[in-house]
């Protein structure tokens, strides 16, 4: 059955980062979404569409704004319940928060519990893809990917690769992560809109043994993503040159283990040297950029020209991010480019937050913008979902200073409906409330 989705409508057709962000959008303050069997058929003024179909099921969203489903492209889904943990540094925060937490998850149950509060979360905040860090217990994926098949979602996840520096009862060994992730491969990969990523956690908690392992299992398996973690903070990468004499940089320890190339999505990649830009772009090497969470654990402001050569994705690396909210990501990296002397255009937020982190995952022909054939991921946000941003909202002149006041102070109330593959899902109660989510 064809649906007709009424309302404002934003599209890319082009980079904001590569040309004038005004340019790189099309805006129709009455247009509308054709959707049927879960795919996107076409997009254009409401009336012509209306009369070309007139068929369809009509829902008409008002003056809400339509747009891709958000895509968070790195993320800790078993880090959930541990978000908002006060005052650490990176490796503080990953003994004292992160490993006990982990450790929580050889329990099935405990992993399945928080698999749902997490995409009920990610669901409420207009997230409807994203890619996942798991633990090193392979039972971690299965609850996060039986819960993503259920509801119909876009999601990559993988199982932590780790074989030292951190908790006996968190550490693998090189076989037997090589050995798991196949399985998880052979069970997820390729089912429904499900995949596994190669997942080694970051280059101090695995050895070389390790990582040639994950290496080989990308080059068997190219169409699975590889993620990791980047230059995050400066005693990070003090850590890996000396497990790492031999390496050039941070970034060259993956690029020696075949850790590096298209479908690579670095995590953070804050502190980077000349070299490792370069070889990041020549790579084809993608970036998440993570800016709630480069804050709270005081890492570093991260670089937003590198979209002009790297694939870079937004991220609300959830949880040492301060937040599930894709608004509130996309504010703080307004804030965090501000102090790097550079205003990101509206429209290079939401490209960071939709087509950004679809072409960091190698998903652009799939989900990310409003388009023909595009999975029927959509988003409408409500532009006046608070008072003060209604107020100012009214006195814009432009589209983008409509959407502007949302980016920078909306939350989940600005998200007035979610549909997934073209099914309109209503997010389930938040977790330890009695409200909507």
């Amino acid at each position: 059955m064809k649906q007709l989705l009424l309302g404002q409508t934003l599209a890319f057709r082009d980079n904001p980062f590569r040309v004038p962000p005004e340019e790189a959008a099309v805006h129709d303050p009455a247009g509308a979404v054709l959707v049927a069997d879960g795919r996107i058929l076409a997009t254009g003024p409401a009336g012509a569409l209306g009369r070309a179909h007139p068929d369809a099921a009509v829902t008409d969203m008002g003056a809400a704004l339509l747009v891709a489903g958000f895509i968070d492209c790195h993320a800790h889904y078993p880090q959930t319940r541990i978000i908002a943990s006060w005052g650490r540094r990176l490796i503080d925060w990953l003994n004292e928060y992160t490993f006990p937490e982990e450790m929580r998850f050889s329990d099935p149950a405990y992993a399945a519990a928080v698999a749902r509060d997490y995409l009920d979360l990610c669901l409420a905040n207009g997230i409807t893809s994203a890619a996942v860090y798991c633990t090193s217990h392979p039972g971690s994926v299965d609850a996060i990917m039986a819960e993503a098949r259920a509801r119909g979602l876009r999601l990559a996840a993988g199982k932590v690769m780790m074989d030292r520096n951190a908790p006996p009862a968190l550490l693998d060994t090189p076989a037997r992560a090589h050995d798991e992730t196949a399985a998880l491969i052979a069970r997820w990969h390729g089912v429904d809109r499900l995949q596994i990523a190669i997942t080694p956690r970051f280059a101090p908690t695995s050895s070389p043994a390790q990582l040639e392992v994950a290496g080989a299992l990308w080059r068997a398996h190219p169409d699975c993503p590889m993620q990791t973690h980047l230059a995050e903070q400066p005693e990070e990468i003090a850590w890996v040159r000396s497990l790492f004499p031999q390496a050039r940089d941070y970034l060259d320890v993956y690029q020696r283990h075949g850790l590096a190339g298209p479908g690579a999505i670095m995590g953070h990649a804050i502190h980077l040297s000349p070299r490792e830009r370069a070889a990041l772009a020549e790579t084809g090497c993608a970036i998440a950029h993570c800016p709630t969470s480069n804050s709270f654990i005081g890492s570093g402001l991260f670089d937003a020209a590198l979209a002009e050569t790297v694939p870079v994705g937004l991220a609300t690396d959830v949880g040492g991010g301060s937040s599930f909210s894709m608004l509130r990501t996309m504010a703080a990296a307004y804030e965090i480019s501000q102090l790097r002397g550079r205003a990101l255009h509206p429209a290079q937020l939401l490209w960071l937050a939709t087509q950004g982190s679809a072409r960091a995952l190698r998903w652009q022909d799939r989900v990310g913008n409003l388009a023909p054939g595009m999975e029927a991921d959509i988003v409408a946000l409500d532009l006046a979902s608070t008072p003060v941003i209604a107020q100012r909202a009214a006195r814009a002149a432009t589209p983008w200073e409509a959407l502007f006041p949302t980016i920078m102070l909306g939350d989940d109330r600005a998200i007035a409906a979610v549909w997934i593959a073209g099914r309109r899902v209503q997010p389930r109660r938040a977790p330890g409330s009695g409200k909507e989510a």
